[in-house]
């Protein structure tokens, strides 16, 4: 019976968070972290670092810094959507804007947040990211650009 039990279990979705902070990194950690069926499987500081962790790694979800060292997250995200097309991304930044929005939708992100509100249990990214990971917009269905 045990046995059954372990296999009922449903695995964590597994996130990739990248930003070249470390203290943002340790906030979305942390935040993330928070749920259950939630966890950081790895983190990258920079765009290149991300492609790099995406194929060793395979998330089921990336969470991207817009502005980074290197590469940046719109070059990253063209890069991993090419490589691993149904591994959704996430973009956090502190530079929203409707043109950045549309970039990032070209880029192949699925959704957006203003990294001030972020953390934020209250905030329609935190709470979309609540989505069952089988759906293929996971975590944006509440995400405005």
């Amino acid at each position: 019976m045990a046995s059954l039990d372990a296999r009922q279990k449903i695995s964590p979705v597994r996130i990739l968070v990248v930003d070249d902070s470390p203290l943002m990194r340790r906030c979305l950690r942390k935040m993330l972290e928070q749920q259950g069926s939630w966890q950081v499987c790895c983190e990258a500081s920079n765009g290149r670092e991300a492609i790099d962790k995406v194929q060793q790694t395979s998330p089921d979800l990336v969470i991207l810094d817009f502005q980074m060292p290197e590469m940046n997250g719109l070059d990253a995200a063209k890069e991993i959507t090419r490589r691993s097309p149904e591994v959704p991304i996430l973009m956090v930044t502190l530079h929203m804007s409707p043109q950045l929005a549309d970039q990032a939708r070209r880029a192949g992100i699925r959704g957006a947040c203003d990294k001030g509100n972020i953390l934020s249990a209250d905030y329609p990214c935190h709470q979309s990211l609540r989505n069952d990971r089988d759906d293929p917009d996971i975590g944006l269905t509440a995400i405005r650009y």
